[in-house]
């Protein structure tokens, strides 16, 4: 636990939530900030500040939650749809020092956009910048 960590105050109880599922390795709540109705984190119990700092099991917990979560929130709210992302670093958005994968329920006309929007204009690469992105990304991998 971090002591000046939001989440981790949810956590052990020491502030209330929403809270709409829980389990000995996640924790999940409509998010006090919603951006509709329904929004929904998923969180590790334990801290970690970044998505690539938890382990594969862990990993793969949050994933499960976030998995079995999805319909019941849509279905909670009446939507049509859902985006459902982790923001991973202040540079990707992540506002509180904690992983936390959002499912922010989605309806028809709502406005918002895909999320290839968030990152504003795609890039213009070559051919040879897409090839050594993609072995970097496979040696780096294949590395561990």
């Amino acid at each position: 636990m971090a002591a000046d960590c939001i989440f981790c105050s949810i956590v052990d109880g020491s502030i209330p939530s929403r809270t709409v599922y829980e389990d000995s390795e996640t924790l999940a709540f409509l998010d006090a900030n919603p951006l509709a109705p329904g929004h929904t984190l998923v969180i590790p119990r334990e801290h970690y500040a970044r998505l690539d700092d938890l382990d594969a099991s862990l990993a793969g917990s949050v994933l499960e939650t976030l998995h079995e979560l999805v319909e019941p929130v849509e279905s909670a709210v009446e939507a049509d749809g859902s985006t459902v992302a982790f923001n991973n670093g202040p540079a990707a958005g992540q506002e509180i020092d904690h992983v936390h994968g959002h499912i922010i329920p989605r309806f028809d006309g709502d406005g918002g956009g895909p999320i290839h929007a968030v990152a504003g204009s795609p890039p213009e690469l070559e051919e040879s910048e897409l090839d050594s992105i993609a072995e970097s990304i496979t040696d780096s991998h294949d590395g561990e």
